[in-house]
């Protein structure tokens, strides 16, 4: 989850730097800035009308949330697609979510494979690209995809399994949003219908190869 603004900053600066933090934070998910440019606290403090104490308070949050780098004398940037840690994340989710997924699977009750069936179709419902929202998928298909993942997650009936997932989608979300542009004919929405059978079906080996092979295309855009 987003860290709050620290409590020495009034609430008047609190206020302007969230304000600051979810303004760049959308620009870097929808696509404004492409990986590898800077984030410069002069203009974006012009632009926003606003300090720089504000704008490197704002700047801080979206570090630590994995979107942006802090550059020894060089300022803030958006981490590049060469990155090794699209990569370390990538091998992470792969080594856990689908050890996750059999658990769930294995555990999961009626009312789970209830959830999952109505996340997929909320996914499958859900238009992915909004002319308004930027070239990466729109941000309501964005949420679909989530808690679909996570739904497949959830029967496994263990909070910190969930959290471990949580925070690893945090941090990849950008390299998945980066990885569409690189792989158009990739057909996801038949890679999750077929995870959803799957899992319905009790198919622990087929639902973990899918996820795996899924989370592998995403990193393996990311290289070519």
């Amino acid at each position: 989850m987003p860290r709050t603004a620290p409590t020495s900053m009034t609430p008047e600066k609190q206020m302007l730097s969230e304000q600051v933090y979810a303004h760049v934070r959308q620009s870097i998910m929808r696509g404004d800035y492409a990986p590898g440019d800077a984030l410069k606290p002069q203009d974006l403090a012009e632009e926003q009308g606003v300090s720089l104490a504000v704008v490197r308070e704002a700047l801080v949050r979206v570090v630590g949330e994995g979107l942006a780098d802090r550059l020894p004398n060089r300022g803030f940037a958006v981490p590049a697609f060469s990155d090794r840690r699209w990569q370390e994340i990538a091998e992470a989710r792969r080594t856990i979510e689908p050890v996750v997924l059999r658990l769930s699977i294995e555990r999961g009750d009626v009312d789970w494979e209830a959830d999952v069936r109505a996340a997929h179709h909320r996914l499958a419902r859900t238009p992915a690209f909004l002319p308004d929202e930027g070239k990466h998928y729109s941000e309501a298909w964005s949420e679909a995809h989530r808690i679909f993942h996570r739904t497949l997650l959830e029967g496994c009936g263990n909070p910190v399994l969930l959290e471990t997932f949580d925070r690893m989608w945090t941090a990849s979300e950008l390299a998945r949003r980066w990885s569409t542009d690189r792989n158009p004919g990739r057909d996801g929405a038949e890679e999750h219908r077929r995870l959803e059978e799957a899992a319905l079906a009790r198919d622990a080996d087929t639902a973990a190869e899918l996820l795996t092979h899924h989370l592998t295309l995403t990193a393996a855009a990311l290289r070519e």
